[in-house]
């Protein structure tokens, strides 16, 4: 099977409209007709993942976020580039592939993004959800003890929180990656990938800091792009494993790029 042939099968499984004008979902380095000996999912084609996934034998990587640090993957600025060098004959010289699966990807229902990060965080019941889930309830419980389960179980090291940590809350409202949601009267708790602080079309962080300050339990968790929607890449490769047969397929983790 070569790597173009991974890609119809999944365009044949998918279940949604193939968009051929996405500029994010094509092939970003190496030869898409080259054999497939093994498939790594992983949300971002980083130089460490790559050479984890090579280690393992697989050699196709279908990443969630770009390769060369820009959402087009444009390279003409980086032919000079020491890095870009590196990264790609890196990628050459050992016969892999790098196909990225992101708008449609989000298009599916279920959105394995969003679901693996509820799952991630500890949310249950969102099994199903699409790209835009409605607030969810959890146990009643303080913001600052939700937040400690974050820590837990997505074992970031980075993330980043806004509220009074005493403030008791139940109402969960989750998007992952850029889609954090706007908090909304229903919910306690917005947990997203990234946002702006300030200047948006509306500011999460600076509204919890005045609702905080008059007592209002209202509470941001801010993951980070990569710990927010990482987990969705593990749903995917299972779910890849439903129709492709002839190859292993294994989720291989990028690391979180932030520390404190």
């Amino acid at each position: 099977m070569t790597g173009r042939e991974v890609v119809d099968l999944i365009r044949k499984n998918i279940g949604v409209p193939w968009n051929d004008q996405s500029f994010r979902d094509t092939f970003k380095v190496g030869n898409p007709d080259a054999t497939v000996k093994g498939i790594a999912t992983t949300v971002m084609a980083t130089f460490g993942m790559l050479k984890r996934a090579n280690e393992a034998g697989l050699n196709m990587i279908i990443s969630h976020e770009d390769t060369y640090w820009n959402d087009r993957d444009d390279t003409k600025d980086l032919t000079s580039n020491p890095l870009y060098k590196l990264k790609t004959e890196y990628v050459q010289k050992n016969d892999m592939i790098v196909w990225r699966m992101h708008d449609h990807m989000h298009s599916m229902q279920p959105d394995y993004t969003v679901v693996g990060s509820l799952r991630s965080v500890g949310v249950k019941g969102g099994e199903h959800v699409g790209m835009h889930p409605p607030a969810m309830t959890i146990p009643e419980t303080t913001l600052g003890e939700f937040a400690s389960q974050v820590k837990r179980l997505t074992g970031s090291r980075a993330f980043r929180c806004v509220g009074d940590p005493k403030a008791k809350v139940s109402r969960i409202l989750l998007g992952p990656g850029y889609a954090t949601p706007v908090m909304t009267a229903d919910a306690d708790v917005v947990i997203g990938g990234e946002q702006q602080e300030a200047d948006g079309a509306f500011d999460n962080v600076g509204y919890v800091a005045d609702a905080a300050a008059l007592g209002m339990p209202k509470g941001v968790i801010m993951l980070g792009h990569v710990v927010s929607e990482q987990p969705g890449m593990e749903d995917l490769a299972k779910w890849l494993g439903t129709f492709i047969k002839d190859v292993p397929i294994q989720f291989v983790p990028a690391d979180e790029p932030f520390w404190t």
